[in-house]
């Protein structure tokens, strides 16, 4: 059974309540890449603004890197956030074309996420607002875990709440709680307005490596997801009360 929208914002209440991400008054910026993942977050996150004790404005942000983005993709988020009742706003960027043409980075993921988390934060800052909202699941805190173990040999992962000292932004990642599969079932049966992400490095890198390793190791281990992500959540834990 797919998971609905009071389901979702079940899930994203649970997360924001647990590690305190709202305050009373607060503009939180949503990064929107089109994508399933931050859809899913946009409609929960909206839905959620509607009934949610402490007060909150929405923002969402599209930072287009210039890599083959297409009018009417932009329109069709534009007009899924005008459904939502949240601002829309397009940044037009170069940032394809400085990390894949003139410096034709090998490893172009980290330089890309790193300008386009610029892009986002200076837009955020420029608007107002005091936190941006990432929509990584389950599963990417689960996968970058096991990343860290694997390329660094550190057991580490991006925490719930993150204070971004340059800034003074704070970095919210709601969905916690919400699994992949889940969004995908969601996405369907809502469905969401998903854009291709035109990237030429999307699904082949080393996140689709260890996912790939993750769903393998699951015939001989059926409950690692459950496993590692009991292993994050103690991590987090450990990390709130020092």
């Amino acid at each position: 059974m797919s998971m609905d929208l009071q389901r979702l914002t079940s899930l994203l209440r649970q997360c924001i309540q647990r590690y305190d991400m709202i305050q009373p008054g607060d503009s939180i910026a949503m990064g929107l890449s089109g994508g399933k993942d931050s859809l899913c977050l946009l409609m929960g996150l909206a839905a959620l603004r509607r009934f949610y004790p402490v007060p909150f404005a929405l923002h969402a942000i599209h930072v287009d890197v210039g890599a083959g983005m297409t009018e009417e993709n932009i329109r069709r988020m534009a007009d899924f956030c005008e459904a939502q009742g949240v601002p829309f706003h397009h940044i037009p960027t170069q940032i394809y074309q400085i990390v894949f043409e003139e410096r034709k980075e090998k490893n172009p993921c980290a330089l890309c996420a790193k300008m386009r988390k610029g892009a986002l934060n200076q837009t955020a800052l420029d608007l107002g607002c005091t936190k941006i909202a990432y929509a990584h699941h389950k599963d990417d805190f689960i996968e970058t875990s096991v990343m860290n173990l694997f390329m660094e040999g550190r057991y580490d992962c991006f925490p719930p709440v993150t204070q971004l000292d340059k800034t003074g932004l704070q970095v919210l990642r709601p969905m916690l709680y919400v699994d992949e599969r889940d969004v995908i079932g969601f996405t369907r049966k809502y469905e969401l307005p998903v854009v291709k992400n035109p990237c030429p490095a999307d699904g082949k890198t080393r996140r689709e490596d260890v996912k790939q390793f993750i769903r393998e190791s699951r015939q001989q281990f059926p409950n690692i997801r459950e496993s590692l992500f009991s292993a994050v959540e103690r991590l987090f834990e450990e990390d709130r009360h020092g």
